[in-house]
């Protein structure tokens, strides 16, 4: 597997693996996802400004995120508190393939994301989810990202966490 920044041509592609996770979003009774976002044009502007990323498995775009090293304005105001204070990478708008599904493979791009963070030198990772969303919030208590608290996100209150990563953290885990 190898994850890449998206390029605007697999948007098709990208696009029909964010309507799969919204489905599933409905079918499993989540909220997350249920009101026109994300829409096609969000992921365009992902993939524009260079946050759009695919992870590729024989040549398929199997799943997508958008990965951000900066700062989230949302973020700013958390009811609770972060971990560091200092640069640190988000991570929005996860979806993978319905074809790849029990897998793990969200759980490798996660992981894949520690590695693309590490790369950057940016030891936190932010990411917030829906109070529903079950299989996001158990790849994130596998992967020992921490609850921080709520941010309003999108129009509604969502979980925060984030992850501290150290090298040599990133790789033991990869074992």
């Amino acid at each position: 597997m190898e994850l890449r920044k998206a390029d605007l041509p697999e948007l098709p592609f990208i696009w029909e693996i964010i309507q799969q996770a919204i489905e599933q979003r409905r079918q499993d009774g989540s909220e997350q996802w249920q009101q026109g976002y994300p829409n096609e044009q969000t992921i365009e502007e992902d993939i524009t400004n260079g946050w759009g990323y695919v992870l590729i498995e024989n040549a398929q775009v199997i799943a997508y995120a958008a990965i951000i090293v900066g700062n989230e304005p949302a973020y700013e105001n958390i009811q609770g508190k972060w971990l560091t204070d200092g640069t640190y990478v988000v991570i929005h708008r996860v979806a993978t393939s319905n074809a790849v599904k029990g897998r793990g493979v969200a759980t490798q791009l996660f992981r894949m994301i520690e590695e693309l963070a590490l790369a950057h030198d940016v030891y936190s990772i932010r990411v917030d989810t829906n109070f529903d969303n079950v299989p996001m919030l158990k790849i994130l208590e596998r992967l020992n990202y921490v609850y921080c608290g709520e941010v309003f996100f999108i129009g509604a209150n969502r979980m925060a966490f984030e992850k501290v990563l150290t090298s040599v953290q990133a790789r033991k885990e990869d074992h």
